[in-house]
């Protein structure tokens, strides 16, 4: 009997011992099936970067030009390259339907944000329906300060107050100003005049309750770059003919687009390949502010969209002739005129809209404007759309104040201080905006 019970335990023991061995067996298989998928993920992952990058190095090396003026291309290059990589990430995660393209990159430019500033008050805002960030000094001022209406570039579709953060913070610290910067809505979901209308609003909410900041009335400046510098010279257009308002004491335009009538001027021909912002960017973003598409681009770059008769009755402002002889130099040539196409000037009309394009603003509004500082960079597509605006505005007497970096490329600004890869064209920059201002 204890023979039977012992045997009996032993087989179950044996038992035990073969599932508990086979248990280990499977958990051992599983873990390397495991060990197995994730190899393979991490090798995927490693050659889908390899090819990303590989392409991004690709279409940078075929697609760009970097001039030989350009101080530090290699970081140039760098910095371009990484864009398209991440552009190309976000139409990636745009068609397998996790998030879109624009608020993938959206997500990346501003998630970054500089801690506490021990020189800065700094405060978020609604100015009416506005959001607004505003930058006080902390240093006690013995009398008003002047106030800077700060509008992000972008090309009216990316950009934020957290991209422009440290900007801000510097102009504010080296200026001793009050900068208030605007986080004006985008597009392609808000289509102009959505930007232009923020900008105005925000400004005079800040101009009719001027007391709150311990700013100057009479010092109040816009200021923008490149979309920005757009926003800032539309703006102060307006208000030039406001009477219920203080006037403006300047404005200020960073590399600003100005008109999109003629995207063949100079500058645009020669570094239609330069980075950060090709001819071809240029055209679509102003399409996308402007129809929250880029249709008819194609129309647009070639100059199908105007009427002769417009084109000719906007030559006097938005004309090559108007480009000192020096800017020309480099690889430029006339076009032959293109057709006119009815249908596509239906959908762009609106660009012949001062509000839009402040280049195409009357004599009688450019003759009110408040002292003026346009930067403009060498390597720059909008080069020109600021050299034209400089002649307007001395031409019917206001006062110009002209900055050119003759090394520098759209964007440089931002650029300024950027974890490594900053350009001495930046702070340069910079300074001068600054040095202006301590001026007013």
């Amino acid at each position: 009997m204890r023979n039977k019970e012992s045997g009996s335990n032993k087989t179950n023991i044996s038992g035990k011992v073969k599932s508990k061995t086979f248990q280990i067996t499977l958990l051992l298989s599983k873990m390397a099936v495991a060990y197995t998928v994730l190899v393979l993920f991490f090798a995927v992952f490693v050659a889908g970067f390899i090819l990303l990058v590989m392409a991004a190095i690709n279409f940078h090396f075929f697609n760009s030009e970097i001039p030989p003026g350009v101080n530090q291309p290699v970081k140039l290059r760098i910095i371009h390259i990484i864009l398209i990589s991440t552009a190309v990430v976000g139409r990636i995660l745009e068609n397998i339907g996790i998030c879109s393209q624009v608020s993938f990159l959206r997500y990346v430019q501003g998630r970054k944000t500089p801690g506490v500033d021990p020189k800065l008050f700094i405060k978020d805002l609604w100015f009416e329906k506005v959001p607004v960030r505003i930058y006080q000094p902390k240093v006690p001022s013995a009398s008003q300060r002047r106030g800077v209406m700060f509008f992000h570039g972008g090309g009216w579709v990316f950009g934020s107050l957290e991209t422009h953060e440290k900007l801000c913070r510097w102009i504010a610290r080296e200026s001793e100003s009050v900068v208030v910067s605007v986080g004006y809505r985008l597009a392609p979901e808000h289509k102009y005049p959505a930007a232009y209308e923020d900008c105005l609003n925000a400004t005079i909410h800040f101009m009719n309750n001027i007391e709150h900041y311990g700013v100057d009335s009479a010092n109040v400046i816009v200021c923008g770059d490149s979309a920005g510098g757009n926003l800032a010279a539309a703006v102060s257009q307006t208000l030039a003919g406001r009477s219920d308002l203080p006037k403006l004491r300047a404005q200020i335009l960073i590399y600003p687009g100005l008109q999109a009538l003629d995207f063949n001027l100079p500058s645009y021909q020669q570094n239609r390949g330069v980075p950060l912002l090709f001819r071809e960017r240029a055209a679509f973003f102003a399409l996308q502010y402007l129809n929250g598409d880029a249709l008819h681009m194609q129309e647009v770059l070639e100059g199908s969209h105007i009427p002769p008769d417009m084109r000719l009755k906007y030559r006097k402002w938005v004309s090559p002739d108007n480009i000192p002889e020096k800017f020309k130099v480099r690889g430029v040539k006339p076009l032959r005129p293109t057709d006119f196409i009815a249908e596509v000037y239906e959908t762009v009309k609106r660009f012949c809209e001062p509000n839009l394009c402040p280049l195409l603003a009357e004599d009688a509004v450019v003759h009110q404007l408040p002292e003026s500082f346009i930067l403009t960079c060498e390597y720059d597509v909008l080069r020109d759309d600021g050299l034209l605006y400089k002649k307007r505005l001395e031409d019917n007497g206001v006062r110009v104040t002209w900055y050119h970096l003759e090394d520098g490329f759209h964007g440089v600004i931002s650029l300024y201080d950027y974890c490594g890869f900053s350009f001495p064209a930046g702070k340069r920059g910079l300074d001068s905006v600054v040095n202006f201002l301590k001026s007013l």
